[in-house]
């Protein structure tokens, strides 16, 4: 009872300004709540329970950020794919980023704005795995991503005559493989296992995206095994990952200390700035999302969802900053095409 009496409060507060839509979503939530089933047809996601009355206003940077983000990934696809000196290991790497953070930033932003601006909150069960799947996929291969141009910047710094003979092409194909194998094979178990748990308590979600722990506790089942899986898997690919990476920059500046001058260790420290920048963005919005998800019990729910955008937003703003920034090559060639055309 009381768990059907928060539901039903919450959508009275999101639908507040229209009684039709009021009553239709309350008695499809009702018949939810007391029905025993597997695969529902659809959930209905509630944005940002709390700040319903800002979501036109949220919905301002939001927008922002992923139209810049949007922009600023095509730019670096498109400057690597022209520029014949690019096409080298760590540009490979650079322009596999960039597809993993459009790929991210879009699986979420459309239908989050949807919400913002027309209210439109159901979503397809199958759409809301889709949207999960993606979501889980794509951050592990972009965790693995970080791990191959550590890797990279290893080699270069630490061997670079054998740099060129080490990441040929074929290997660094073998690299993009097992990366995208990794994050696919990994997320696929917790599709399967939301898939065939049984829904019976409500189909609204107090989210903007499926996000998987708000999903499954809609479940009425025993779902330890989903969240013990999940659980796994995160301290699988983000230990491991962050292991490799920390060992690889471990030998990188132990390496650099080596070098006779100090105008040498700086130039060559310099050359892996962009890419410490970039695990940063990466991993702390996500750690810090994370620690509020397991611990921050009397964090306000609105908190939770706008912790939980921002690490799926804004990594994919900074990162084609970062590196057009930093990356010598890709600003004088960026900077040689607005020249050329006049800007």
């Amino acid at each position: 009872m009381e768990l059907m009496t928060y539901h039903t409060q919450a959508v009275l507060q999101v639908t507040a300004p229209s009684r039709a839509s009021v009553c239709t979503v309350s008695r499809l939530q009702l018949s939810w709540v007391n029905t025993d089933f597997t695969n529902p047809s659809t959930f209905i996601l509630l944005g940002i329970p709390g700040l319903e009355m800002a979501h036109v206003w949220i919905s301002i940077p939001f927008c922002t950020i992923y139209v810049l983000a949007v922009l600023g990934n095509f730019t670096i696809l498109f400057i690597v794919k022209i520029e014949l000196s690019l096409h080298g290991p760590m540009y490979y790497f650079l322009c596999m980023l960039a597809v993993s953070d459009l790929v991210l930033s879009t699986s979420i932003l459309p239908k989050t704005l949807n919400i913002f601006w027309f209210n439109s909150r159901e979503i397809d069960f199958s759409a809301c795995l889709t949207q999960m799947y993606f979501i889980h996929c794509f951050s592990s291969m972009e965790s693995g991503i970080f791990v191959a141009m550590a890797f990279d910047r290893y080699v270069a710094i630490c061997d670079p005559l054998r740099h060129s003979t080490i990441l040929t092409n074929p290997v660094v194909a073998k690299i993009v493989l097992a990366v995208v194998l990794r994050g696919s094979m990994l997320s696929l178990p917790s599709l399967l296992l939301v898939r065939q748990w049984q829904y019976c308590r409500t189909n609204i979600i107090p989210h903007s995206y499926c996000e998987h722990i708000a999903v499954v506790k809609l479940a009425c089942t025993d779902i330890r095994v989903s969240s013990y899986y999940s659980l796994s898997v995160a301290f699988l690919v983000t230990g491991l990952d962050g292991f490799f990476i920390t060992v690889s920059y471990i030998q990188i500046l132990r390496a650099i200390y080596r070098l006779p001058t100090k105008d040498a260790r700086l130039k060559t420290f310099g050359t892996c700035i962009s890419h410490l920048c970039a695990i940063l963005t990466f991993y702390i919005p996500k750690f810090f999302s994370s620690l509020t998800h397991r611990f921050g019990h009397n964090v306000p729910l609105h908190f939770f969802i706008l912790s939980a955008n921002v690490y799926l937003l804004v990594p994919p703003l900074l990162h084609p900053l970062i590196y057009g920034l930093r990356t010598k090559e890709i600003r004088d060639r960026l900077l040689q095409l607005f020249t050329q055309k006049g800007v």
